[in-house]
This record gives C-alpha cells, structure tokens and sequence, in this order.
C-alpha cells in the first residue's frame, strides 16, 4: 500500500555530520563508462544529474575514482589522480547541488582488479601475487615503497574530490586493494601487512589516516566494505564484521556501505549483484545485522529493485539510505514520482542487468527498457508535448519497438492506434519469460501497457493487418513495428528438417531423445531455448561457430545458464558450424564444418536439430505500404540523430510518412527496438 508522503520513510530526511538527506534514496558508487579521457564531461554530468531533477537525495559516482596511475582503468573509471578531474567534477557537483541533491564519489586502487596492457602498461599489484580470474593479470606483491605511494596517492586524490566541491568520498574494500589486505584468500605476507587482523589492517588505517589529515574532520568519509567474502579461504564472516567494527569505533568513518561475497569470477559476480530470477536483496538483512553490530549510518545496495522493499529497509531500521542504482537506470526519477503519489508509473528495473554486462565486455552502461539513460544530451527522459498540430498515429505491433513508439507520439499528444496480430502484446519477449527465471522482463511489456492505458491509447488484438486496417484508420504517420520470424542458418540441405529456438520456447516442439542446438546468433534467444531443451532432461548439445559461445551476451547473464548446462550435463563445441542435415530412418544426421580446417567434417546423429540464427523481417505490410506514403518509407539518418523532420517528402500524392522499427528493419535485441521506438517517435 502506498504511503502518505508525509509518513512515507522513504521520504523521510537523514542527517550525516553537517550533511542532510532529503529523502533515504541514493545511487551507489558504479561506473557506467561515460567518461571521456578519465574525465566526467557532459555525458556523465548529465546522466547523473538526471536523477538529481529526479528527487533523489544522493548520487555516488565513480565506481570506482582511480588513485594511482598503476591502476589503470578496467571499464571506463575516472582518473581521480589528474588535477585535470577537478573542474569537470565541480560542474557535475554544482547540477546536481542545484536540485539539492549531495554528490560523493568513490575512490580505489584496483589491485589485481584490471589488466597490466593498459594505460601506461604499469605492472598489477595486490597484497600478495594471488590472480584474479576475472581480469587474469597476475600481479606482484606491493613492496613498501609502493604501499607508501599509494597511500600518499588517496590523500591527494581526497583533496582534489574536496577542492571540487564534493560532499565526501567512500573508499572501495570489496574486490580491490584495500581489502586483498584483509582477506586471507588474497594476503600471503608474512611481514607488517600480513598475518593478523591488526597486520592485515595497516594498510588501510595508513589511507585512513593519511586522507583525514588532508582533508579534515569534518568532511564526509565512509567506506564500501566487504564483510563476509562468503568463501571457505576469504574473509570470514566474523572477521568483517570485526573490521566494521574496528572502523566504525574509529571516529575516522562516517558511514559503512556493505557488501557481501566476492566479485573475482562471473560466477560470484552475480552473488554480490544479483540478475533477474535471482533472489531480492539477498543481503538486506545482513547490512542491517552490521548495522546493529556498529550503531553507524548504513547503506546498502543489492538488487533492491523495488520502492516496496526499499521502504522496509528503512522502517525496518535495517539501513538509513538505501541504494537503488540499477532501478534508477531504469527510471530515474523513483523519488519524484514517489513523492507525487505515482508510485505505480515508476518504470521498474527488471533485473536484465544489460547495464553491467555492456560495461563489463567493453561498452557503456545501457538500460535494457530506458533507452534515454546515458543519452540525456539528445534523448529526454520526460516526454514534452509536441509544439505543432496532434497526428493521427498508426502504429502495426505491439512487441517493445511498438509499444515504446505508442508511449512516446501518445505522451507527445499525437492520437495513436495499436494494431497487434497476436491476442497479447509483447512480441517476442513472451518467448523469453517462457523460461521461468526470465520471467521478470515482462515487467518491460506491463510497464508500457499500463502507460499506454492511462494515455488512452486503444490497442486492437487478433488483427493481422492488411493494408484496409490501416488506410480506414485514416494515418498520418505508420509505423510498422511488425517484428520480424525465425529463419534458418544457410545450410546445403535439410533446413526444413529443423526447428527453431522459437519453437522449443513456444512449445511448438517438445525436446526429444538427443537434441543438437545450433545457435550462430549468440544472444540470449538460443541460450534460452538450450535452456529449456537441458531443463527437459534430454541429452543436448550446444554448438556454436565462435571461438567462444554467446558472444552477444555478457558474462553476468552467461552464469545461470552455464549452471543449468553443468548441472544437465550438457555438451558444449565452439568454432563449429552446421552445413547440412539429412535423415537416417527416425533419426537426423548433421553435417558438421570448420572455419579453420576446409576440409574437415564430422557427424552427429540425434533425434532432433535446433537452430538460432536471428530473424528475417517481417516486413510485407511494410512494402505493401510504401508506395501510398508521402516519403516511400525513407527516413533521413540526420535528422533521426541530430533533429529535424524525419520522413523527406518524396511521393506528393502519398497520405502518411511511413518508417519502420526494431526487428521490422533487421534482426536486434530488446534496446535497439526500444530505442528505435523512443528516438523514431519523437521526430514524429
């Protein structure tokens, strides 16, 4: 039930030393790779003070602000020991002020956390020369003089972050450096820094006490801090708390940020942020043990993807402000929306965790369902009325492109009419949440629906349609969101012996005795359908011509389905391809090739073959159309990008601008059809 503004805990204000919280909502410290030259310029000014005009009471950047320069930047971090970041922080800290919203930024060394071939191609150190799997750099043992200059580095870093206006800083123990010291899975020594727990502590009171005397007592400074690696060779859980303890009886530390697990593979990844089908804040009720534990401020943040339960975590007392980052990806205005009694419209995070894995394979951060985060220069994440006269809008496909589309010319004031095929809306995404632990990204489909209900828009079901529905409709604009069908990879013979990962998601076709998966998409869509096929309890295999497979899907989203493959005991064979497939009797026999070796082939005989190669669009509408539009469906790139009018006037006897979107034009993902149906609408 939703709260009284005036009672909602949520809304309530938290005082830290001199500083005051609006409100108990914040964005913890995270890196989404907007950073030019190490350097927050507008991209990541504008992105962070989006949720600032939002409502929310603290922005955390970085994630994290780099110390030294031989911690070189693993995804995109900002450059925290140039003086060069002072100015570009200040800019950032003065928009975000202006909505009184308090900006900190986390600061590290990344230890082992990064790669040696990068910047300056410094050598990677720890505590101890202990690899971490995820970057595979084996670093050396940071000798004292290192260990000195680091130290001096996060007392300089601590100044600059304090001289552009920040309202204090965090220090990042959970994966990096400062807490490869504490852990005795990552700390071997057997001098001053290793050993005991007062010994694996030096390192961090010499930060501690070296950025306090450059910055003073009174400026914020608190700590993001494993306390339990939840690993039989890592921190124990006694021990972290112990060292929460110690640093919050220190007077040194204003708040503690607490984390849980470790972040060394993508495996145990996934345990500190959990992705969509995992459980909700898995380690809220932890935070508020150590909280207890410390009697010192708490934040939090982990997969605590609703306002529900980010109003418990105050009023239960188990934290005093709670971090919904990746739901302020999705929506970043949750406080405003809260504040005004539009709880329900908040667009909800859906646990895709697109964001993470983008940034994670060399990207930047992207939400799957909010196409305007990261583009807030050229993409707005409130929808204004358009300036000119209302257009009649026919939009043909009720699959994200052409629900996003709807949302948008509707919020414009334009009169939109959704034509859908099927008798539900969600395109493709219903073949996704057939899977039982995808079942969250429906939320993509509800929010949009429910959205398209308040502005009125009528979607018509079971409608295939033809060229009449739309003309009688009388358009203006159409746009054909029509999707697009599954299509079989080239093969020499036998693609009508297959069946497609759209088949075993929909039920068309039940796995039978031993089955051949064949994806050279690499998406989610053939994981999904492999997925399923090893949850039936038949013998699979994965095949896949690429050096490694699913190279379109990041290492976060990798790890439940690589669990339910090893758990099925499924078969797994890269850099391979499907050339053909014949019957033997009842059984099928496929042809298999090599990119490397021309002449090579081998067989595999089994009772059913699928495959994933992507969609073909389904565009016959679309070409039955074009020749009665004003513009024969062209769009101009340009002004697509840049502004202007969208649809050039070719046909002076055509009705309607005509454009295509989302798989309509060719075979994508969920962003690029909510992004084409966002950016397309606006120009309408």
């Amino acid at each position: 039930m939703t709260q009284s503004p005036s009672r909602d805990p949520l809304l309530q204000p938290f005082q830290l030393k001199h500083l005051t919280f609006k409100n108990r909502l914040m964005s913890t410290a995270h890196e989404p790779a907007y950073s030019e030259d190490g350097l927050p310029k507008e991209r990541y000014r504008l992105y962070h003070e989006e949720k600032a005009k939002g409502g929310i009471a603290l922005t955390m950047t970085a994630g994290s602000a780099l110390v030294s320069r031989d911690s070189p930047a693993a995804f995109g971090n900002l450059h925290a020991y140039r003086d060069e970041i002072v100015p570009w922080l200040a800019e950032l800290t003065d928009a975000c002020h202006a909505h009184d919203c308090k900006v900190m930024i986390q600061l590290t060394h990344l230890g082992r956390r990064t790669g040696w071939n990068k910047a300056d191609w410094l050598p990677v150190l720890s505590a101890s020369p202990v690899r971490e799997a995820a970057h595979r750099a084996f670093p050396k043992e940071a000798e004292e003089w290192d260990i000195e200059r680091i130290v001096a580095d996060y007392a300089s870093a601590a100044q600059r972050c304090q001289a552009a206006g920040l309202d204090g800083i965090e220090f990042e123990a959970y994966g990096h450096l400062m807490d490869a010291f504490w852990s005795p899975a990552t700390n071997r020594r057997d001098d001053a820094f290793g050993g005991s727990l007062d010994n694996r502590l030096r390192f961090t009171w010499r930060v501690i006490d070296a950025v306090r005397a450059s910055v003073g007592p009174d400026f914020v400074v608190g700590i993001r801090m494993v306390a339990d690696e939840d690993s039989q060779a890592g921190l124990s859980r006694s021990e972290g708390v112990e060292i929460a303890r110690r640093l919050a009886g220190s007077g040194q530390i204003d708040f503690l940020n607490i984390v849980r697990g470790r972040i060394d593979t993508d495996a145990a990844l996934t345990g500190v942020i959990p992705i969509t089908g995992m459980r909700s804040a898995p380690h809220l009720d932890f935070a508020g043990e150590v909280r207890e534990a410390t009697q010192i401020p708490m934040f939090h943040a982990a997969r605590i993807a609703d306002v529900a339960t980010a109003r418990h975590a105050v009023a239960a007392g188990k934290l005093d402000m709670v971090g919904m980052t990746r739901p302020h990806m999705a929506d970043p205005h949750i406080a405003r929306k809260v504040a005004n009694g539009l709880e329900h419209r908040v667009r909800p995070c859906v646990g895709a965790t697109y964001c993470l894995d983008r940034i994670y394979e060399g990207g930047e951060a992207l939400c799957i369902h909010n196409a305007a985060t990261g583009r807030e220069a050229t993409m707005p994440h409130v929808i204004a009325r358009t300036e000119g006269v209302p257009r009649r809008v026919v939009v043909v496909g009720a699959g994200p492109a052409g629900l996003e589309a709807a949302r948008v010319a509707a919020e414009r004031g334009h009169v939109v009419s959704v034509l859908e095929a099927s008798g539900k809306a969600g395109g493709q995404l219903n073949l996704a949440t057939q899977l039982p632990r995808r079942r969250e990204l429906a939320g993509i489909v509800d929010w949009r629906l429910a959205e398209l209900e308040h502005l009125g828009v009528p979607i018509r079901y079971d409608c295939w349609a033809e060229p009449s529905d739309v003309l009688e409709l009388q358009p203006d604009v159409v746009v054909i969101a029509t999707g697009g069908l599954p299509q079989s990879p080239p093969l020499e013979e036998g693609a009508d012996l297959v069946v497609s990962s759209w088949d075993i998601l929909s039920g068309a076709a039940k796995p039978a005795g031993s089955v051949l998966l064949y994806d050279d998409n690499g998406g989610h869509q053939g994981m999904s359908a492999a997925e399923a096929i090893a949850n039936a309890g038949v013998t699979l295999e994965l095949l896949s011509p690429e050096r490694f497979f699913a190279p379109e899907m990041g290492g976060m989203n990798h790890v439940p389905y690589m669990r339910a493959f090893h758990e099925a005991g499924v078969r797994i064979t890269i850099n391979t391809r499907l050339i053909a497939v014949r019957r033997n009797g009842n059984r099928l026999v496929a042809t298999l090739a090599s990119d490397y070796a021309p002449g090579w082939r081998d067989e595999r005989e089994v009772n059913q073959i699928v495959v994933e190669h992507g969609t073909m669009p389904n565009d016959e509408l679309y070409f039955a159309l074009k020749p009665r539009s004003r513009n024969w469906g062209e769009v101009d790139h340009a002004a697509l990008i840049g502004g202007g009018r969208l649809c050039p006037e070719r046909n002076p006897e055509g009705r309607f601008d005509l454009f295509r979107i989302g798989d309509a034009i060719a075979s994508r993902n969920i962003h690029a059809a909510i992004y084409d149906g966002l950016r397309y609408a606006l120009r309408v």
